[in-house]
């Protein structure tokens, strides 16, 4: 792998980071944002939904999706991390608010 292939987050990362910033985006515009297929995108949201780290609202026709702040990361090397305080890394100070709940 050349060094501008990898990342340092993975999928699940970047699909986090793209419902923060925005809450409603459709999995298509999530899939394109990421790079991966619509239907991969769906699973990360499974995972993260599952594990509590995105809270689903269906509001008409469309799902809006909550970042749980108080959430931690899995690995034991960053447990100690919040999803809020890595999302306040990686987002403008503008959308730091925006799709984000303290649970």
């Amino acid at each position: 792998m050349s060094p501008r292939e990898w990342t340092f987050l993975s999928n699940h990362g970047h699909v986090l980071v793209a419902l923060a910033r925005d809450p409603q985006a459709r999995m298509r515009d999530v899939a394109d944002r990421v790079g991966i297929t619509e239907r991969a995108v769906q699973q990360i949201v499974h995972d993260l939904v599952e594990q509590g780290y995105l809270l689903k609202e269906k509001v008409g026709r469309r799902n809006r999706y909550e970042v749980a702040d108080g959430a931690h990361f899995r690995h034991a090397l960053e447990a100690g991390v919040t999803l809020e305080e890595f999302l306040g890394l990686v987002l403008e100070p503008r959308g730091r608010n925006v799709g984000r709940t303290a649970r």
